[in-house]
């Protein structure tokens, strides 16, 4: 991890605790019928835990995780039909320079189903102008 490009010393060691504290930190800001079957998918093997998904973001955006939230999805057939629900990851990560990265995750595989980046506020006051 990077942690050390971003953060003060102090402030590493306590991200650094964060991230081992890894999945059921997260999913404790979960509603509790939504916290209980974000565990039991953990727990099942049906979803990678936390960890897991921080460390294959972390290969690809390197960054600051500013949030991390885990969601229920329906999804959809090739046709148009409703399909299976699926679990995915939505992440923010502050990027150097300051971007903003908002990905989406599936929480089965880990693969990036999407990403949108949004410039450091001060690059979008220039377009602006």
């Amino acid at each position: 991890m990077v942690l050390q490009e971003f953060l003060p010393r102090g402030r590493r060691a306590v991200c650094a605790a964060w991230l081992a504290f890894g999945t059921f930190a997260a999913l404790g800001a979960l509603a509790d019928d939504g916290h209980d079957r974000a565990r039991q998918a953990v727990e099942s093997g049906q979803i990678l835990p936390l960890r897991t998904i921080l460390e294959r973001v972390e290969r690809e955006y390197p960054g600051q995780v500013m949030d991390v939230d885990l969601e229920r999805e329906h999804g959809h057939e090739h046709d148009g039909r409703p399909g299976p629900e699926r679990w995915i990851y939505k992440l923010k990560v502050l990027r150097a320079g300051g971007t903003l990265v908002r990905l989406k995750v599936d929480a089965r595989d880990g693969r990036i189903l999407g990403s949108k980046e949004r410039p450091p506020q001060e690059s979008r006051e220039k377009k602006g102008n």
